[in-house]
């Protein structure tokens, strides 16, 4: 099978595609012809040599997400036969033109998506609807600080927030971008170049703050998401991208009773990403049956552009989900 390879760790142009040989499969996995991919920020970490592979994931093969048509079942799986049109979160490997996956693993795509659409659901929708929901509790008519509203979590993370009944506040570096949010459900956009969004969340609540904040950014925003936060307000923290190092107010955590979430999906032991697939599926994948949320693909690329992909992603340019088209 042809795969997008790390020939060595460095920037976008050593990824190559290359003929590696095709994934083994065991009982209760299922082999997936994949049609198409997305990016995430997790696949220039690891193209710089900066996020390692869990065990027993090939290291030089990036993706996170894929989606595609099952090619062959293993002995024990009941769920999948081939034909099925299916997603799924990955572990890596994803920028190749066949999949091995866990059968739990597995998500039905609804058919009013087509494969490019639905690869980029997995990774962006599952992060933010656990962030959100699972770990901070977001109640319908809470309200909740999305940063990177343009991202793939973030237009995710919008749609989910909003689909609750929840007020959405967030942030993104163009008006470009906040407008194209709004339609996706945004009620508060706050461009971070030119404003404090701590001071504006201050003004549009009466000082009272909102319930969750949603991060990506990390460190330079540890002070502000807390004077964001409403008393007994919760943040989940899900990327460090400006930073991973705070210097930590802890009376500021005590006074208002905060709770801070770190969280990753990567490195979750199967069960755990099991039991979140299958929430997921149950709980919104019917949401995007009734078009209520769907997925933002701001550019689609053939597998063999994958280095323009990646300059892209790096650019920040993009609104949504970079999309490879692997068949």
């Amino acid at each position: 099978m042809r795969a997008a390879v790390i020939t060595e760790p460095g920037d976008a142009e050593v990824l190559v595609v290359q003929d590696v040989e095709d994934p083994t499969y065991g009982p209760e996995d299922v082999l997936v012809a994949v049609h198409a991919t997305a990016l995430n920020r997790a696949d220039l970490l690891q193209r710089r040599g900066r996020y390692p592979s869990p065990r027993g994931t090939r290291s030089d093969i990036p993706g996170l997400e894929m989606a595609g048509v099952v090619e062959a079942v293993g002995d024990r799986v009941g769920d999948w036969k081939p034909g099925d049109r299916v997603m799924a979160l990955l572990s890596g490997a994803g920028y190749a033109e066949k999949v091995a996956v866990h059968e739990r693993q597995l998500m039905a795509i609804p058919d009013n998506l087509d494969c490019e659409q639905a690869a980029s659901v997995p990774e962006v929708f599952l992060t933010a609807y656990d962030a959100m929901f699972r770990q901070c509790e977001l109640a319908m008519g809470e309200s909740v600080l999305i940063h990177a509203a343009g991202s793939g979590v973030g237009t995710a993370a919008i749609q989910l927030a909003a689909a609750a009944s929840c007020r959405v506040f967030g942030t993104a570096g163009s008006p470009e971008k906040l407008e194209q949010a709004r339609a996706l459900g945004l009620d508060v956009g706050i461009n971070y170049r030119t404003e404090d969004f701590a001071e504006v969340i201050a003004r549009e609540t009466g000082g009272r703050g909102v319930d969750v904040v949603l991060d990506v950014i990390g460190g330079p925003y540890w002070a502000q998401n807390l004077a964001s936060l409403a008393t007994r307000g919760r943040m989940v923290i899900v990327g460090t991208m400006g930073g991973a190092t705070v210097e930590a107010n802890l009376g500021a955590l005590m006074g208002k009773r905060l709770r801070v979430h770190g969280t990753v999906l990567r490195a979750r032991p199967l069960e755990e990403k099991a039991q979140l697939t299958q929430d997921f599926a149950r709980r919104v994948l019917p949401l995007f049956a009734r078009g209520v949320v769907r997925p933002i693909v701001d550019r689609v690329f053939a597998l063999n552009e994958v280095a323009d992909a990646h300059r892209l992603m790096e650019s920040n340019a993009n609104f949504g989900k970079i999309v490879l088209r692997v068949a």
